[in-house]
C-alpha cells in the first residue's frame, strides 16, 4: 500500500462533517512537523484551520484544501459505510475520497518528499487547510485571510486540490472561477379572497413579469475564458396552501454566477432596476459568497500546463467553469490561483470514490509543480 493511499484511508475514516475536523489536521500536522514544517493551528469559532510552512522567503507557494466533508446522506444507500474506506476493483470508496481528502493526503506526501529532497529550496512551500469549506465558509479560509492581511503574510501562488478533472486525471486546469451572488427577494402584496381581487394585491401576479425579465435577460457574452453571466431562480413560495386565498407575499430565491464584466454592486443595481421598472414592492437581501477571479498567463499556469501535459500526454483544458472554491478568498491577496485534482464525477454523491491509480499519481504532480516553481535548474 502506498503512503498516499494509507493516509487517504486514515482521513476518510474520520467523520469530519462540516465544521468538524475529527482529528484530521492534528494527524497531518504531526507528519509535517516531523518533516521540518512550522505548524500553526488557527481556530475560529467551531472551525479548525492549519497553516504549515517550510521556508521564510518568497515566492510563497500554498497548497489549499479542506478536511471537512458533506454529510453522507442515507447510509443504506451506500454500498459500504461511507466512513470505512473500502477498495473494490481498483477504486477507493468513502466520503471525501475525491472531495478532497485524496488531494489533502497527496499534498502532505508531496510536501514531505519535496523538502526531504530539497531542504534548501527557494521560497516557501505551505499548506493551508480548513474544516469549513463545505459549510458557511465564514470562519475558515475567509477568516484566515483576514489574519494574514493583518500580519502582512503574502501568497504568490496557490494550488487548490478540488476535484476539477472531467474524465481523466489532469485533463482540466481550473484557472479562475465565476463570482456567486445570491438574493432573497420578498414581494409584498395584500392578502384577500380570490372572489374579490379588487380588494387584494396578488404579489405573484406583480412579480411574474419582473421575474420573467430577470430570467430572460442576456447579461453579457462572456469574458475571456469565462462563460456568460447566468441568473437562475431556485425557489418560489407564496400562500398557505388554500386555493381561495390570494397570498400577501411571495418569497423568491435566485443566484447569479457572474464573470469579471460585473461587480456584485452593479448586478444588484441592475436587478433592482428591473424590479422597480415593473412596479414591484419588495425587500431584498443580497449575499456575495465570492467574487470572480482569473489567473493570467504566468509562471504558475506555464508550470501547470507543462506538468499536466507530461503526466497525461496532452495539454489540459484551461477553464473557469464550475462552482466556487476557497481560492476565491486567496485570489484577492494578489495570488495566482489554479485548481488541480481528481475526477469530479462522484463528489457529494452516494458511493463517492477515486481511482487508486489516480490517487497514487497525485503526489508526483504536486511535487513536480514545486520543482518547477521553487528549484533553480542546475
Amino acid at each position: 500500500m502506498t503512503e498516499v493511499l494509507a493516509l487517504t484511508q486514515d482521513l476518510i475514516s474520520r467523520a469530519s462533517i462540516t465544521p468538524e475536523d475529527a482529528g484530521c489536521q492534528p494527524l497531518l500536522a504531526t507528519r509535517l512537523s516531523a518533516a521540518g514544517f512550522n505548524c500553526e493551528h488557527l481556530r475560529y469559532g467551531d472551525v479548525d484551520n492549519l497553516w504549515a510552512t517550510h521556508g521564510t522567503q518568497g515566492p510563497v507557494l500554498v497548497f489549499l484544501g479542506h478536511t471537512d466533508v458533506v454529510p453522507p446522506g442515507p447510509l443504506d444507500a451506500w454500498s459500504s459505510d461511507p466512513f470505512e474506506p473500502v477498495i473494490r476493483d481498483g477504486v477507493l470508496y468513502g466520503r471525501g475520497a475525491a472531495d478532497m481528502k485524496g488531494s489533502v493526503a497527496a499534498f502532505v506526501v508531496a510536501l514531505t518528499q519535496f523538502v526531504a529532497e530539497y531542504p534548501d529550496h527557494d521560497g516557501t512551500v505551505a499548506l493551508l487547510l480548513t474544516s469549513d469549506e463545505e459549510g458557511a465558509a465564514i470562519d475558515g479560509v475567509r477568516k484566515v485571510v483576514e489574519t494574514f492581511k493583518a500580519r502582512g503574510q503574502a501568497i504568490d501562488y496557490c494550488i487548490t486540490g478540488e476535484p476539477s478533472s472531467k474524465d481523466v486525471l489532469g485533463d482540466l486546469l481550473r484557472v479562475g472561477r465565476r463570482g456567486s451572488l445570491s438574493a432573497k427577494l420578498r414581494v409584498h402584496g395584500v392578502q384577500g379572497h380570490v372572489a374579490y381581487p379588487d380588494k387584494a394585491d396578488n404579489p405573484i401576479h406583480r412579480a411574474l413579469p419582473a421575474l420573467a425579465a430577470l430570467a430572460a435577460k442576456v447579461w453579457d457574452a462572456g469574458y475571456e475564458s469565462f462563460p456568460p453571466t447566468s441568473l437562475q431562480i431556485t425557489d418560489m413560495h407564496a400562500g398557505n396552501g388554500a386555493n381561495n386565498v390570494i397570498p400577501g407575499q411571495l418569497d423568491v430565491l435566485f443566484n447569479l454566477r457572474y464573470n469579471p464584466n460585473w461587480t456584485a454592486e452593479q448586478l444588484q443595481t441592475a436587478c433592482e432596476d428591473i424590479l422597480k421598472a415593473h412596479g414591484v414592492r419588495y425587500d431584498i437581501q443580497w449575499h456575495q459568497s465570492g467574487a470572480p477571479f482569473y489567473t493570467p498567463e504566468g509562471p504558475l499556469r506555464v508550470a501547470c500546463r507543462e506538468v499536466l501535459t507530461a503526466f497525461s500526454g496532452q495539454p489540459p483544458e484551461e477553464s473557469t467553469g464550475g462552482g466556487t472554491s476557497d481560492a476565491r478568498f486567496i485570489a484577492p491577496m494578489g495570488a495566482h490561483c489554479v485548481e488541480i485534482g481528481p475526477v469530479n464525477a462522484s463528489i457529494h454523491k452516494v458511493d463517492e470514490n477515486v481511482l487508486v491509480s489516480d490517487l497514487n499519481r497525485l503526489p508526483g504532480i504536486f511535487k513536480s509543480l514545486m520543482q518547477k516553481l521553487l528549484v533553480k535548474p542546475e
